[in-house]
């Protein structure tokens, strides 16, 4: 008996020094135990060391130049009448009780990048327009007051001006070098976090008809960009500024893996006409272009759907003095391929006037060269363009319907007419009229475009009120615009 005990107690004494040691897992569970995890190989750790680093050292290298944009401004909202739902007195005063408007402060935030040592700020123009206060925090803690030098709304621009100097900058870069697939680093301050920095690479170039801006030339990005990150730098690997962030596709107000940046040069071209000459010099050729359908490919005896159809010429404009005819398709403007309207309309638009320019135009068949003197946009087109009436429709922007807007707003086919784009607060429309509405009819005539649009708008009474036809999120309706605000 004592024997079998003594056996015993050895055994249990084993089993607790077994699990002590661990080694009775091994026993049992041998499997389990023995599995080891995969071996990260040393090649594989320095190679994603080294690009970590130089993320890293380029994010180091920008970040100084990249500011924060708190703004300020006074915004008119409907007014909040608590009598305004009595039958009494809406029917003594109607809907006037409703309509209004109270001032009130508003707070915004965005980004801005420094690119001259003595103060000079891009930034986006919703960043900064209408804004009765700029603050312009830097990397380094300080805070500045800023004044705005000028402002592009058609490239969705402006120039921001500090009292400083000795600022750190960012080089410029070449955005015309960029390809679908290159490194680059977006660098902001989306919800107000500021020196942000994502990373991404170019998804495309040469974005138009995206309807932000008359003049579009986008860059599109997966470099995670957010609310706040307007304004800020897109940069290469080179820590050189080749666009500033302006906007995202968007289902849900957040990130969705599309953003989209103005590229580097034209950026560089607007603020230097801003700064030197306190406004925007833009080329002009005088002529109203189309994009090539396969039904007018079919009409006018053309193999394929490259280049842009000339649809108008202007009188005594200068590409009617070059010799260039309706019916003409331009294929190239110094070397470049011209197949999208809108970027064609940017070439010539970033072109100094006065300056000669070489088109290759198909005309019957025949390939032809013709040399053109750029000419400077005329105030008045630049007004019509702008929206710049005397009218109960001043104050509002449009532009065509192109397919790919017509896809994302879900237009049907049949309806025709002028995209708003924008809408001024001071504008008679503000509030009545919204960005994505479709004006069919002005006065019960109809508009299919935005020529329609310019012919039709002058005519107006400057204390006419206007009959509008508008498509609205799947219905049309009828809509009164008075001249006074």
């Amino acid at each position: 008996m004592v024997s079998r005990n003594r056996v015993l107690r050895n055994a249990l004494l084993l089993i607790v020094m077994l699990l002590a040691t661990g080694l009775l897992a091994q026993v049992l569970f041998p499997a389990e135990s023995s599995a080891a995890a995969p071996a990260i190989s040393r090649k594989s750790i320095d190679s994603l060391t080294t690009i970590g680093k130089a993320m890293a050292e380029i994010s180091a290298a920008v970040k100084p130049a990249i500011v924060n944009i708190s703004t300020t401004r006074t915004v008119k909202v409907p007014g909040n009448d608590p009598f305004a739902e009595d039958p009494f007195f809406r029917h003594f005063f109607g809907d006037n009780l409703r309509r209004q408007p109270k001032e009130q402060k508003s707070a915004a935030l965005g980004s801005g990048v420094i690119v001259s040592s003595d103060g000079y700020i891009i930034t986006n123009y919703h960043v900064v327009k209408d804004a009765d206060e700029i603050k312009v925090l830097l990397a380094d803690k300080r805070e500045f007051s800023g004044k705005v030098i000028g402002s592009d709304p058609k490239t969705e621009i402006s120039v921001v001006k500090i009292d400083a100097k000795d600022l750190p900058t960012l080089p410029w870069g070449n955005s015309d070098s960029l390809e679908a697939g290159d490194l680059v680093l977006a660098v902001g301050n989306p919800y107000g976090l500021n020196q942000t920095v994502t990373m991404g690479i170019v998804s495309a170039v040469g974005r138009a008809n995206v309807g932000i801006a008359d003049y579009e030339d986008f860059i599109q990005t997966d470099a995670p960009i957010n609310p706040g990150n307007s304004g800020g730098a897109l940069v290469n690997v080179r820590g050189q500024l080749i666009g500033i962030n302006t906007a995202i596709f968007s289902t849900s107000g957040g990130y969705q893996g599309i953003g989209f940046a103005i590229p580097s040069n034209m950026v560089r071209t607007i603020m230097e006409s801003l700064v030197k000459e306190g406004k925007v010099i833009r080329g002009w050729l005088g002529i109203s272009i189309q994009r090539i359908t396969p039904d007018l490919a079919k009409q006018f005896n053309l193999k394929d759907e490259n280049g842009v159809l000339v649809s108008d010429v202007t009188e005594n404009g200068p590409a009617e003095k070059a010799g260039l005819k309706r019916g003409d398709v331009i294929l190239e403007y110094d070397g470049k391929k011209t197949d999208e309207p809108g970027l064609f309309r940017n070439m010539v638009a970033n072109t100094v006037p006065g300056e000669e320019h070489s088109l290759k135009v198909l005309r019957d068949g025949k390939v032809v060269t013709l040399k053109v003197t750029i000419g400077e946009l005329p105030p008045e087109v630049q007004q019509a363009e702008n929206g710049a009436y005397q009218n109960a429709l001043r104050g509002i922007g449009v532009q065509d319907i192109t397919p790919d807007i017509a896809k994302r707003l879900g237009l049907p086919p049949k309806v025709k007419g002028v995209i708003v784009n924008n809408v001024d607060e001071d504008s008679p429309a503000y509030g009545v009229l919204a960005q994505g509405d479709v004006i069919q009819e002005i006065d019960r005539k109809k508009i299919t475009n935005v020529k329609d649009y310019q012919q039709i708008v002058p005519t107006i009474g400057r204390d006419s009120n206007v009959l509008l036809l508008v498509y609205r999120r799947g219905s049309s309706l009828f809509i009164t615009l008075s001249s006074q605000k």
